[in-house]
């Protein structure tokens, strides 16, 4: 949990902050353009990326099950509060309210990397879009991760949509667009 991240409230167990924060890249293809891709998550993140692989074959795209297409690196803490106030940067500091799950939850995409402030474009590399998955959390849910007497964590204690809302806009000056775009 990252000090002043947090949106406070009366009960110090009903508090909400970022449990982490997943980026992904999607190549479709394995080889050199995935190898471009994983360099270039670490570069933006700063943690070694893992390489995701396919779930099924399709023969249209020329993929092959177990085959690597994508790189996915999971952001904790600081690390996780910096990279995501960059991708906001990227967005113009904007998220539609459709971005956000009934628990809390949300993601958005970067169309191109070289929107990230203080990236440049590299022509070895290309161009990559990206996604950023934000899971939202309060204390207490370690209870459903833990190896030992794990446990559901209940509806009453899961964030809400509102209460992502009023994190996103008060705590990181984020936007949230209401309504159809």
């Amino acid at each position: 949990m990252a000090g002043k991240y947090v949106l406070e409230t009366d009960h110090p167990m009903r508090r909400v902050f970022i449990g982490k924060v997943v980026v992904n890249i999607g190549v479709g293809e394995s080889g050199e353009r995935l190898a471009k891709a994983a360099k270039l998550l670490e570069e933006l993140t700063g943690q070694k990326p893992s390489l995701r692989k396919a779930k099924r074959s399709v023969k249209d795209f020329g993929i092959r099950k177990g085959e690597n297409i994508a790189a996915m690196v999971t952001l904790r803490g600081e690390k996780a509060i910096d990279f995501l106030k960059r991708a906001f940067a990227a967005v113009d500091n904007k998220i539609s309210e459709r971005s956000i799950d009934k628990h809390g939850n949300f993601a958005f995409g970067v169309r191109e990397h070289i929107l990230l402030p203080g990236v440049k474009y590299d022509p070895e590399v290309g161009i990559y879009g990206f996604d950023v998955i934000v899971a939202m959390e309060r204390p207490g849910y370690r209870v459903a991760r833990r190896r030992r007497k794990k446990s559901r964590v209940p509806n009453r204690h899961r964030v809400t949509k509102e209460e992502t809302i009023e994190f996103l806009e008060k705590v990181l000056g984020v936007e949230v667009i209401r309504g159809r775009r």
